[in-house]
Order: C-alpha cells, then structure tokens, then sequence
C-alpha cells in the first residue's frame, strides 16, 4: 500500500513537473520555470527507478520486460519533449539564436531533457545487467518501430517541404531561419515519438 502510494505521489509530482515546462509561468521564485521542471522530472525519475529496485523481483519488474520499460520511459520524456518544443515553438519566430534569449532558453531545455533521458537510459541497462535484455522478440519489435519511426520522420520532411515550396511567399512570414531550423528538430522528435509508442503499445499488447 504504501508502494501505491508513493507511486501515486510521484505521478502528481511529475504532472505538476509537466506542467511547468508546458503552460507555467517563465519564472517561478526566481527560477527558469523550464530548468525547475527538467530538475523535478529527473528526481521524479530518479526516484521511481529506486523503488522499483526495492520491489520483490517477483514483482512488476520481472512481469514487464526490461525493452517495455524502455520504451514507456522513453516514449513519456519523448512526448514531453515534443510537447515543449511545440508550445514554445513560437520564441524561434524572433531574430537569429545567438540574438535569441528565448530561443536558447528553449533549447538548453529541450537539450537537458534529451541528457536527462540519456543518463536513465544508462541505468535502466545497468539495472538489468544480470537479465537477458533482448531475445528476438525484441529485436522484432525493435525492427518495426523502427519502420514507424522512419514513415514519421520522411511524412514529417515531405510536409514541411511541400508548406515551405508551395506556399507564396506572403504566407511564410512565420517560416524565418530559426522557425525552420526548429521544425526538422521538432520532425526528429516526433519520429523518435513514433518508434518509441509502438515499441511500448506492441510489448503491452502482446503482454496481454
């Protein structure tokens, strides 16, 4: 019970981290909104991974494959990080970056998440260094959300090249170097979302 509890907690918390980085003031008690957010995601983070490791290995750990842990994990950061680079995409509309305090604000969020994902990324594998982490469902699995990730990203380029080359020029006010430059990045994220959703569906559908 207290488990459940905890794990209930820590979801709040994390919302609340969402929250921030999405739709929060730029500054809370004097702090970037974005970089408190990053911060509570990772200890959020950082401390569900811990009490998963105190679990029963009888428990939800050997009941869910290490690749679908992965995969959830990873498609939460990546739908969080698309969702940030989205709201925010606005601040790249203003003049060049190095002239561009919002813009880099973004980024350098956008950037820590992306380190934040790759250092749990590390753990998870570390954590399960005594298991098999990969049999050929696996690699099955990994094989066709690859696919889906690829259809994403090549619709992603195909739509932003036929807006910007069919588009007359009066219409692309908004498409200014930075704006385009932050768009194939926003493309990347959310084909990398596509790879990590089937990953995640295909393991809790075949796990059903």
């Amino acid at each position: 019970m207290r488990q459940r509890w905890l794990f209930v907690a820590l979801l709040l918390v994390g919302a609340c981290a969402t929250w921030l980085l999405l739709a929060g003031p730029d500054r809370v008690l004097g702090i970037d909104a974005g970089n408190l957010g990053v911060a509570v995601l990772i200890t959020v983070s950082w401390t569900s991974l811990i009490a998963v490791s105190r679990l029963p290995q009888d428990g939800i750990e050997t009941a869910i494959a290490p690749g679908e842990w992965r995969a959830w994990i990873a498609f939460a950061f990546t739908a969080v990080i698309a969702a940030y680079a989205l709201v925010h995409a606005e601040a790249f509309q203003g003049p060049p970056l190095w002239k561009n305090p919002d813009a880099q604000r973004v980024g350098r969020t956008i950037a820590l998440m992306v380190i934040a994902w790759l250092i749990l990324f590390a753990v998870l594998r570390q954590r399960w260094q005594g298991r098999v982490q990969e049999d050929e469902r696996d690699r099955e699995i990994a094989a066709k959300a690859q696919e889906w990730g690829r259809g994403a990203l090549t619709f992603g380029v195909v739509a932003v090249a036929v807006t910007i080359g069919f588009s007359p020029p009066e219409r692309l006010q908004w498409a200014s170097h930075p704006m385009l430059a932050h768009l194939l990045v926003l493309t990347l994220i959310v084909g990398t979302l596509f790879e990590y959703a089937y990953s995640a569906l295909a393991y809790w559908k075949d796990r059903h």
